[in-house]
C-alpha cells in the first residue's frame, strides 16, 4: 500500500508542476544518461520542461529486462523525477535539484568488489526501493539544440529485499528492509533541446 501511495504522490506532484508550466514560455528537452547505457546496457531517457523563470521538472527513468551470460541478472526499472532550480536560466549553467526515486530490481551474479556491491557475487536480491535526495548539476550549451550535463546527488532510499543463494536457484534465505544513505543520482547526459 505504501508503494502505491508513493507512486500516486509522484504523479500528482508532476501533473501540478506541468500545469504550472503553461504560465511561462515553455522550453522542452529530451536526454539520456550515457554511463547508464554502459552499466548492463540499460536504456534510459528523460524529458525536462520549464516550470517557471528559473525552474524545470525532469521526468526520467530507465530499465533493463535482459539476462546476461553466466547467470548474471540486472533486471530493473526506475523512475526518478527531479525539480530543479537554476542559478541563471533553465538549461544553462548551475542548478540545484530535489529528486524522488522508485525502482524494482532483480540483481545477482556480478563480481563488483566495491563497497556494498560485493554482495551480488554469490547471491541474488530482488525487491523494490523508494526515497528522495538533493543534487547539484551543471549544463553546457554545445550548439543551438545540443547540451551536455553532469548531475550528482545524494539522499535516502528505503530498500525492501529478498535474498536467494544464487542467481537462478535456491530457497529464500532472508527478507527485510534496510535504510541507505549515499549517492542516489549520478549522470552525464546528452541533451537535445526541442524548443
Amino acid at each position: 500500500m505504501r508503494k502505491i501511495n508513493f507512486s500516486f504522490t509522484l504523479i500528482a506532484l508532476s501533473l501540478m508542476l506541468l500545469v504550472g508550466a503553461s504560465a511561462h514560455g515553455q522550453k522542452v528537452a529530451i536526454k539520456t544518461n550515457l554511463p547508464y547505457w554502459g552499466v548492463g546496457v540499460s536504456p534510459n531517457a528523460a524529458i525536462e520542461f520549464t516550470t517557471g523563470k528559473r525552474t524545470t521538472l525532469e521526468l526520467g527513468g530507465g530499465f533493463n529486462f535482459w539476462d546476461f551470460n553466466d547467470n548474471k541478472k540486472s533486471k530493473h526499472w526506475l523512475v526518478q523525477p527531479e525539480l530543479r532550480y537554476w542559478v541563471c536560466e533553465p538549461f544553462n549553467g548551475h542548478f540545484f535539484g530535489l529528486h524522488a526515486h522508485y525502482a524494482q530490481y532483480n540483481v545477482g551474479g556480478w563480481d563488483v568488489p566495491l563497497g556494498r556491491l560485493d554482495i551480488f557475487k554469490e547471491h541474488r536480491y530482488e525487491g523494490w526501493l523508494y526515497g528522495a535526495g538533493v543534487s547539484w548539476g551543471h549544463q553546457w550549451i554545445l550548439s543551438n539544440r545540443w547540451n551536455l550535463e553532469v548531475n550528482l546527488g545524494g539522499g535516502y532510499a528505503r530498500i525492501h529485499y529478498r535474498k536467494y543463494p544464487c542467481v537462478q536457484c535456491g530457497e529464500l534465505l532472508d527478507e527485510g528492509d534496510t535504510n541507505y544513505f549515499g549517492v542516489t543520482k549520478a549522470a552525464v547526459s546528452l541533451i537535445y533541446v526541442i524548443k
